[in-house]
């Protein structure tokens, strides 16, 4: 049965990475057909969310097959709540990609109409953050997941001044109110993921030190670190 177990846990491990990795390249699809008023590679992205749902649902069963058939305790325990949040994380995601993909689809017929804000560094900063998070669960660093969360801020700033270059582009352009709404519309889309990978990242530095980062001043309590090695349960 130990051996079972482990085999289960390093099966979960990649099929969750796995996801990741699905869903990083379908918010780098949606962004880039954004910028490139592609319709053909956003329609793309809205046809592979069904992947995505698949697999969350796939992952989902795995983990509660697992509580229940070995009842794992402690550092197991967390990977398997972990993993449970993330893939949920990740599936949303993959529903934020495509709803900024049909805005693209939408704005693909607007081939003369220049971003207001820089929409590209927003898209930038939100990707990195997608990645980090996801690198940081590869190689359980809490390090890193920690720098994540420091990252949106980031994000929100350029939220804040999208809005706001937005508001002035409207008056002194009303006539172009359905792409400007669409692309501020792309920037909220973007910002909820940001805050997506925030929640990855607060559950890497959970499974890695056993603490729970939300709602706490950085520093409040006591960094601890803990072997993460499967272990057959007792």
């Amino acid at each position: 049965m130990a051996v079972h177990f482990i085999r289960e846990v390093d099966r979960l491990k990649q099929r969750i990475l796995a996801l990741g990795g699905i869903v990083e390249t379908q918010l780098h699809s949606a962004v880039q057909a954004l910028h490139e008023r592609r319709r053909d590679q956003a329609l793309m992205v809205i046809d592979g969310d069904a992947e995505v749902d698949r697999t969350e649902v796939d992952i989902e069963e795995e983990c509660l097959k697992i509580l229940a058939l070995h009842q794992p305790v402690a550092s197991d325990l967390r990977f398997i709540i972990a993993v449970l949040k993330i893939n949920n994380d990740l599936e949303r995601i993959g529903d934020l990609s495509v709803n900024i993909a049909r805005k693209a689809a939408a704005l693909s017929q607007y081939t003369d109409f220049s971003f207001p804000f820089d929409f590209h560094e927003m898209s930038r900063r939100t990707e990195t953050m997608v990645h980090q998070s996801l690198d940081s669960l590869v190689h359980l660093d809490s390090d890193q997941a920690r720098h994540v969360c420091q990252m949106d801020e980031q994000v929100n700033q350029c939220k804040r001044s999208a809005r706001r270059a937005a508001i002035a582009f409207l008056r002194r352009q009303p006539e172009m109110a359905d792409p400007i709404l669409r692309l501020l519309g792309a920037s909220r889309n973007l910002e909820r993921i940001a805050d997506l990978a925030t929640n990855i990242a607060e559950d890497v530095v959970y499974l890695v030190e056993g603490h729970i980062l939300r709602h706490q001043p950085p520093g409040s309590e006591e960094t601890r670190h803990t072997d993460l090695s499967p272990r057959p349960p007792e």
